[in-house]
């Protein structure tokens, strides 16, 4: 093997209806018509908060955050660019169809003498207007950004809790391009610039971002920035400049779009580049009952393309992918390689480190293992290593002969070697499909080449049969959202095996606080691999109990995590929930049961959910205060949807026991969860509805845990708690949604539907699933769909591409359970 990174090369691109007559009307009707298709195809255009291209895991997931595919930058999904671009040339003209060219914005006050840019600062409140122009900061220490208490971050150390920051600068000529503020900042700040706020925000920020600086504030000459930061609690860090964005590159012309659809595995888009069309498909198999395909990190992008006005033309296809997806950071130093083997010509690159499972974290990216981009050998494509800034391209180039009516299709390949993508319990775990030390990822792609026309063939039999049956099962918007989840809620997950050999489908919390194997995220997600693969819920739950039964949790109740991603080495969240974690796995165990119609695996775990169950005997009727899986909510004691998920663990925990023949035991926990039911009922009785707390009737809240009651059969509660809570809600709607309770107007949408399975009609139903599709059609917030978002507006509060939408699964488990 030749390495060749750095490479510098040089990449030239090539630069190389029947007539009919018709009457007036029937043209103006046509032409009124086409009016309106166009007015519709124009507000129906956002299809989704953000469109998945490459989603196989957690740390290889790659999405388009605008409904045009050549709109933006394609990004890993918490928002740090991972650029995927690529250009079709038809007879020398070159179209861009996927992303945009990553051009750093420019700062618009260069450096003296290669010399930093200061900043003036002070740690303590200063006296009068410190943010007047003309204010005397003389005294003020002077160092360079960003400050912070970060050391891989800061230049200059801040460790209080507020900074005042000033710096004045000379402008000789007003920018011909838009400028803006460029500012990574935690928490709460206010920036003013000659005299004028341009941001006031309450929070942080997880990465640059970039704020329009409003007409007339920036002057020729003399100006002054002043920023002022609070910090509330955990770490603290600003970093601002002002900067001008980037020169446009006017020699390509870019391919019109006109079609994208999401399917559960696929998304396709249609182009139309000058006289040809164009799709393209992006194909994760995850196909959940083939765990070893789903676990196999290759997605495969294929192009087809077609003559649209009857001629023949010569067409070719770039794609390139950056280095920065095997990075964490974009100024990391990668290495590069360049092979033809096993049939395939395959480009690999990563980082010169390779510091692996090093990094633990929310807002992180994988820095270890390897990127492919390979093409099978009979293309003959060219495939070139371009240095772009720290990054290289890996670009692939490759011709289509003479091309006409007929369609023609190639495909090419993108996949990651996560080398070790998991520790558990301070033991390295391989990915499953490395099954000996002679086994390589290249390997892995030749399989994948030899199986694609197999495999494109079983992922759209599978789009059309989850097409189908959610659609009987909800409608359309139901359908809709089943496809958006389904590729998110797989890819938040990575599958390994325990050194014991067990299955293992590690979950991360995406921007929730990166635990690793939470069981309040597993809960939500269950409905979808109770449906697809019982297998991967039992590889959720099963870390879980290794830790109580391993003698390395003690506490008579679950953990809350096995850690922070990717280190699954004990419970890191700094708060237990108790009654949260033990319902949640009881209900899960009695739904693993009743899924794939054995005992086996209760059986196995009977001495555990014993104890989970005669904690929540003791205390799950009336919860101290404690958090829930709604923890942004904060603690809250009388807890009356805990106490549902209490009444409803402890009957699921008496059905397991009188199927494995243990009558008294049983008798004795229905009898327990069927009187706590009928003192629930009159505890949190309110008139028209049921109260968020025992303690205050003045209150509500969804009480979505009541679903497993229905789907499991347990019959605790009165059907009358489900229809006057469904008749409360639909009072309580808003745009966006149903709010989550009484408190707030924001909501979960996971919830939302668990809600809406509680119904017993259609109508009613659809009433709470059309806010929620409505927001994702148009949410201004563009990143993987969120589940935490306001009702009022559909703007996202918090969170993004979480596992927890597989729980949108749960009125087709319903429908398909309800009917064995």
């Amino acid at each position: 093997m030749v390495v060749l990174a750095p490479i510098f090369a040089r990449f030239n691109l090539v630069k190389r209806l029947t007539k009919y007559k018709t009457n007036q009307i029937v043209k103006k009707t046509a032409l009124l018509l086409l009016c309106f298709f166009v007015l519709f195809k124009s507000q129906a255009q956002q299809e989704a908060p953000a469109y998945p291209l490459l989603t196989n895991n957690t740390y290889f997931s790659v999405w388009s955050f605008t409904d045009k595919l050549n709109g933006s930058p394609t990004r890993h999904w918490t928002g740090k660019t991972q650029a995927l671009q690529g250009t079709i040339s038809v007879d020398g003209k070159l179209f861009r169809f996927m992303g945009q060219d990553v051009k750093p914005y420019l700062p618009l006050v260069s450096s003296i003498e290669g010399e930093v840019p200061k900043f003036r600062y002070t740690l303590t409140a200063p006296s009068g207007n410190w943010m007047d122009a003309n204010y005397d900061d003389s005294s003020w220490k002077e160092d360079a950004a960003p400050f912070g208490d970060d050391q891989s971050f800061a230049k200059t150390e801040w460790r209080s809790d507020e900074i005042f920051l000033r710096k004045t600068f000379d402008v000789i000529a007003l920018p011909a391009q838009k400028a803006y503020l460029k500012i990574n900042h935690d928490d709460n700040i206010v920036v003013l610039l000659n005299g004028k706020e341009i941001l006031r925000k309450e929070g942080w920020v997880h990465e640059y971002i970039y704020v329009p600086i409003p007409a007339g504030v920036l002057k020729k000459g003399k100006n002054q920035l002043a920023i002022h930061v609070k910090n509330t609690a955990g770490g603290r860090h600003i970093d601002a400049d002002l900067v001008t964005e980037p020169v446009q590159d006017e020699s390509i012309a870019y391919a019109e779009q006109t079609n994208v659809q999401v399917e559960a595995t696929r998304t396709i888009y249609d182009f139309r580049a000058g006289n040809v069309n164009l799709n393209v498909t992006f194909l994760s198999p995850l196909l959940l009952n083939d765990i070893q395909l789903t676990e196999r990190p290759i997605s495969y992008i294929n192009y087809t393309v077609k003559a649209n006005d009857g001629k023949a033309h010569q067409v070719r296809i770039n794609f390139t992918a950056s280095s920065d997806l095997a990075v964490n950071t974009p100024g990391q130093t990668v290495t590069a390689w360049k092979q033809n083997e096993k049939g395939l010509s395959y480009l690999k690159a990563g980082t010169v480190e390779q510091p692996v499972l090093k990094k633990k974290g929310d807002d992180i990216r994988i820095d270890w293992g390897y990127l492919y981009v390979a093409v099978p050998q009979d293309y003959k494509a060219t495939q070139l290593l371009i240095k772009s800034g720290p990054s290289l391209n890996l670009s692939t180039e490759f011709e289509f002969a003479s091309v006409n009516n007929t369609a023609q299709s190639k495909y090419l390949m993108v996949g990651y070697d996560d080398s070790n993508p998991i520790q558990y319990f301070n033991q390295d775990l391989k990915p499953i499909w490395k099954t000996s030390d002679k086994v390589t990822f290249v390997d892995q792609l030749a399989l994948a080449a030899a199986q694609f026309p197999d495999i494109m063939k079983r992922s759209i039999a599978f789009d059309k049969d989850l097409a189908a049956k959610t659609l009987k099962a909800g409608g359309m918007e139901y359908a809709e959202l089943c496809k958006l989840a389904y590729r998110q809620s797989i890819a938040a997950h990575k599958i390994v095996k325990s050194p014991e050999g067990e299955l293992l489908f590690m979950s991360k919390e995406n921007f929730s606080n990166g635990s690793i194997n939470t069981v309040d995220i597993t809960y939500p997600s269950a409905p979808q691999y109770l449906i697809y693969n019982p297998e991967l819920l039992k590889g959720m739950l099963n870390g879980i109990f290794y830790y109580s039964e391993s003698g390395k949790w003690k506490k008579p109740f679950p953990a809350h995590d096995l850690g922070t991603y990717p280190l699954a080495n004990g419970q890191t969240y700094g708060e237990d929930m108790p009654v949260e974690e033990a319902g949640n796995m009881l209900i899960l165990t009695a739904a693993v049961v009743k899924a794939d119609g054995d005992l086996t695996y209760a059986r196995k775990h009977w001495e555990t959910l014993t104890t989970w169950g005669n904690y929540l005997l003791n205390e799950g009727f009336d919860p101290a205060e404690q958090l829930c899986t709604d923890d942004f909510a904060g603690h809250l004691a009388h807890n009356t949807n805990l106490s549902v998920k209490a009444i409803v663990a402890l009957g699921a925990y008496a059905q397991l026991a009188e199927k494995l023949g243990m009558k008294d035991v049983s008798a004795k926990y229905r009898a327990a969860a069927l009187e706590m039911a009928d003192k629930w009922e009159k505890l949190a009785n309110s008139g028209d509805h049921y109260a968020l707390v025992f303690d205050n009737k003045n209150t509500w809240s969804q009480k979505y845990n009541l679903v497993w009651d229905k789907l499991l059969k347990l019959n605790l509660f009165p059907k009358e708690v489900y229809t006057k809570e469904i008749a409360y809600y639909l009072t309580q709607q808003k745009t966006y949604g149903l709010p989550l309770d009484s408190r707030k107007t924001y909501t979960k949408s996971d919830w939302i539907l668990w809600t809406a399975t509680l119904t017993d009609n259609r109508a009613d139903f659809l009433k709470f699933v059309k806010p929620v599709y409505k927001y994702a059609k148009e949410t201004p917030s563009r990143v993987p769909m969120s589940d935490w978002y306001e009702t009022t507006d559909g703007k996202q509060v918090g969170f993004q591409a979480r596992s927890v939408v597989g729980g949108y699964f749960i009125k087709l488990l319903a429908d398909q359970w309800n009917n064995k």
